[in-house]
């Protein structure tokens, strides 16, 4: 490319599960091409890496770049996502995405070139963006010319080496909301233990993040204990994540006694956490483990919140048991201004990067200071843990009497 040459037509596509920054994040983009360079095209492909694979996508046009800011205050993501791995040929041939015999990745760089994308700007996660990684080398490998930009999509907060993922603030704050309310039901019956499941497959950032936010709405809430209404039926009573390896019995002997002193116990939980041992119990008992097109286990189907619900219960003499997800309610809602404001500095820096066709995963690099930069694709990884040292998660574990060392010890 020339110095003075620029883009003349940009894709978007977004991928994998919702988080609260899909549909600002492809607003921000339409918003900023058209503030900078007008003439610049766009498309986006519908259904993610299925629309491209499909050749199926939309055009935006006047109207639609006109009305893109309306999609700061949405949820979800308006062009619509699917879990597809493009290397995956055998998921990608059984969901009639291509061909017997035809590789998905030059099905889907063939038809970029068709289409006349100069970048393409993917907006998910870590398999999202690994899969950016490899259709980027494919495309490097093989001269197509394109330039791939990914923007990193998770409620997990789980990606080496970006500091902070788009989404991840507000799905804290909304799974807080969510459980503020379903906090209720605590006094619906006797000595009853609320679950309240958080996503985060391998990373507990998210459920630690929760109820961290949950704590700060009861900061701000007054109380009556005289009529029952007291902040120890409400507090958070135990918070268990992947990064952390549970002792059940010394546990559950703590969570007892706080049942018997406020008739209920209210605990977070990751829905990674515990997983190795429910796959295993499974497992020996003959049972298939559902696993998706990228070999991870389905949580639904192993139920993490179930199986410690079930667990606890026994064991702290429950009479009732009530699990709660909040993963839904909390990766479909709008971004919140923290979001907007990071969801603005990286769309831009996703943009001056594609004027000068500089690809990579748009993050503020802790490997190089925090810096918000296009990240190496090679460098971009999943599965980043959450410290369970870290000051705030540990004074937060203090101040609900969960103590770190003698009934919980961190995995190596």
């Amino acid at each position: 490319m020339t110095n003075n040459a620029k883009p003349k037509k940009v894709a978007l596509l977004t991928a994998g599960g919702l988080a609260p920054c899909l549909s600002s994040a492809v607003g921000g983009l339409i918003e900023r091409y058209t503030e900078l360079a007008p003439e610049i095209e766009i498309i986006a492909y519908r259904g993610g890496y299925k629309g491209l694979l499909l050749g199926d996508s939309y055009k935006v046009g006047p109207a639609e770049r006109a009305a893109a800011g309306i999609l700061h205050a949405h949820g979800g993501s308006p062009i619509g996502n699917s879990r597809v791995k493009l290397t995956n040929i055998k998921d990608c041939v059984k969901r009639g995405l291509v061909e017997e015999g035809q590789d998905p990745q030059k099905v889907a760089a063939d038809q970029l070139i068709k289409d006349g994308v100069d970048i393409l700007h993917t907006i998910g996660g870590d398999d999202t963006n690994t899969a950016a990684a490899d259709l980027a080398a494919y495309l490097a490998k093989h001269d197509y010319g394109l330039t791939v930009i990914g923007l990193p999509k998770t409620i997990d907060n789980d990606v080496y080496p970006i500091r902070q993922s788009l989404g991840a603030w507000t799905a804290a704050e909304q799974g807080a909301r969510y459980f503020r309310n379903v906090v209720a039901e605590h006094n619906a019956n006797p000595r009853m233990l609320i679950v309240h499941e958080v996503m985060g497959r391998n990373c507990g950032w998210l459920t630690a993040a929760t109820a961290e936010s949950y704590r700060q709405l009861l900061d701000a809430s007054d109380y009556v204990p005289g009529l029952g209404l007291s902040r120890a039926n409400l507090e958070v009573h135990g918070v268990f994540i992947p990064e952390m390896a549970i002792d059940l019995e010394a546990e559950a002997t703590r969570l007892r006694a706080v049942m018997d002193e406020t008739d209920n116990v209210n605990i977070f939980i990751s829905e990674g956490a515990g997983v190795e041992s429910i796959v295993a119990e499974m497992e020996a008992k003959g049972q298939d483990v559902p696993r998706d097109a990228f070999g991870h286990v389905k949580l639904d189907a192993v139920n993490p919140g179930k199986w410690f619900g079930e667990q606890f219960a026994k064991m702290i003499g429950a009479e009732k048991v009530l699990v709660q997800k909040s993963g839904y309610f909390a990766r479909a809602a709008p971004a919140n201004q923290a979001d907007l404001d990071l969801i603005r500095d990286c769309v831009h820096e996703a943009v001056d990067c594609a004027m000068r066709f500089e690809g990579g995963v748009i993050g503020h690099d802790e490997d190089q200071g925090g810096t918000l930069r296009a990240i190496e694709f090679p460098r971009i990884k999943g599965g980043k843990p959450f410290d369970p040292a870290t000051p705030w998660f540990t004074d937060l574990l203090g101040a609900i009497g969960q103590p770190r060392g003698a009934t919980v010890e961190t995995k190596h």
